[in-house]
């Protein structure tokens, strides 16, 4: 489930409020992970006006899945406009809140500042950021040299993406370095 990080208070950033959803205080969540539908199980949710916080606990009342995403009624919130002030607000959770990730799975925030390094040995940079495309992950791998900095986007899929090593805080993956 990739998700992204918060990392100076260790929350990790599940998603954001996009809108209100109805007249009874719902909310449109847009989820970054793959399986927002365990969140429904969480009774405190973390919200902030920005990605590494000030974080501020809401209790959930209600939560279920709509079309690819979730809609949610937090305990405090009773109306449509109420729910309206919400909107573009961050979610996430402490990371001991949530399920480890199964094998070969990986939260975004395992993969930021890890080496990627190609079949031949050549270094390409490190995990900068990752971006959600909708067809898959994009790896955003920063390399700084003497003459400046270069910028590639590698897909994060199978073909490309042979290995995620964390003990060695490496990726392996088949990309060149004129690509």
């Amino acid at each position: 489930m990739p998700v992204a990080a918060a990392p100076e208070t260790g929350i990790l950033v599940l998603g954001r409020v996009v809108g209100a959803y109805g007249v009874k205080g719902w909310v449109r969540i847009r989820a970054f992970g793959d399986d927002p539908a365990s969140w429904q199980d969480l009774p405190t949710w973390y919200l902030a006006t920005g990605e590494n916080g000030p974080w501020q606990s809401r209790k959930t009342a209600e939560c279920k899945a709509h079309g690819d995403g979730l809609v949610v009624r937090f305990a405090d919130v009773a109306d449509r406009n109420a729910a309206e002030r919400l909107q573009g607000l961050w979610i996430g959770q402490p990371r001991e809140a949530l399920p480890p990730p199964a094998e070969n799975e990986f939260y975004w925030d395992d993969l930021m500042g890890l080496a990627v390094v190609n079949d031949a040995g050549d270094a390409l940079g490190v995990v900068d950021s990752l971006l959600e495309t909708g067809a898959h992950d994009v790896l955003r791998v920063l390399q700084t040299t003497a003459e400046g900095e270069t910028e590639r986007l590698l897909p994060f899929v199978d073909a490309v993406v042979r290995e995620v090593d964390m003990e060695k805080r490496r990726i392996l993956v088949a990309w060149e370095l004129d690509w």
